[in-house]
């Protein structure tokens, strides 16, 4: 198990939401990757979108019990997040996959868990694939 592991919106929909087609897999993945799951506030406003009026109860729980916790600080990191903006601008990548991709650069054995395939794409420190568990 990674020591850090961080949640994409993806992730968190499918968590949250019966009706997500990958709802079961996020349940399955949940309990081998003990909270608190680390995000940004990117991918936190993505979810809230995505889910809509009935899904912020869920996310409002989780964030209160600390399950899910904001661990990055796009002041601290704006130059490396732009710089991969630019990179992958063509797959494209948004602001919250280019903070969870340099969140696995600053932290400690990362892992994300995600249902977003660009993530197969994108490379950490230049070269290095992302860690990340996703929907076969």
């Amino acid at each position: 198990m990674a020591r850090n592991a961080l949640v994409d919106a993806g992730f968190l929909v499918a968590l949250l939401s019966r009706r997500d087609s990958h709802h079961q897999w996020a349940l399955t993945q949940a309990p081998g990757h003990a909270p608190p799951w680390r995000t940004c506030e990117a991918v936190l406003s993505e979810a809230v979108h995505l889910l809509g009026a009935h899904g912020i109860p869920p996310l409002s729980e989780l964030l209160r019990r600390r399950a899910v916790i904001v661990a990055f600080n796009l002041d601290n990191d704006v130059d490396p997040v732009l710089r991969l903006l630019q990179k992958y601008a063509d797959v494209p990548i948004s602001l919250a996959d280019a903070c969870l991709v340099r969140m696995t650069e600053t932290l400690p054995d990362p892992v994300i868990l995600t249902t977003d395939s660009d993530f197969r794409i994108y490379r950490r420190h230049s070269r290095q694939m992302v860690p990340c568990v996703m929907p076969s």
